[in-house]
């Protein structure tokens, strides 16, 4: 599969686009080499852009991230402790080429879904929340189990 490419810029989306809501964090994000404010200060964050699963349009979304050594990081599907992944979480199940935003710097990447019932999942979630113990709070909120995803750098 090719790359995926976005826009760094993108346009102000239809108010019934589903991601909308991230367009100003995506902007303060790019404007900011990869820092923003509001709940978000101070926090690792990374932007993912990722091919729709149904759609095939590019998306870019903000996210957490914790880095895992070898070129690789930790994302968390939380939703917010929503009962639905995020789309974000669907495309790269389907597209698991993706492009990774630092602030610093972009590249691929590839995902990787951990087992949903995997000790390895147990343990990657308990590391995540112990850096942000609002995930505690996601998983309380919901019956799904949140998935976690490795992002590999490529090359």
């Amino acid at each position: 599969m090719a790359s995926v490419q976005f826009d760094p810029a993108p346009t102000t989306p239809d108010e019934t686009d589903a991601g909308a809501y991230n367009l100003p964090v995506i902007h303060e994000f790019r404007n900011n080499g990869g820092k923003v404010g509001g709940p978000f200060e101070g926090a690792p964050m990374i932007l993912i852009t990722t091919r729709g699963a149904k759609s095939g349009k590019v998306r870019t979304n903000p996210t957490l991230f914790f880095p895992l050594g070898d070129d690789r990081i930790l994302v968390v599907a939380s939703n917010g402790g929503a009962d639905t992944h995020p789309a974000w979480y669907h495309n790269v199940k389907v597209n698991p080429q993706v492009t990774v935003e630092t602030g610093e710097e972009t590249y691929e990447a590839t995902a990787t879904m951990v087992e949903t019932d995997s000790a390895e999942r147990d343990s990657l979630f308990t590391q995540a929340a112990a850096q942000v113990p609002a995930y505690n709070d996601y998983q309380s909120k919901t019956e799904r189990k949140i998935p976690v995803v490795i992002l590999k750098r490529k090359g």
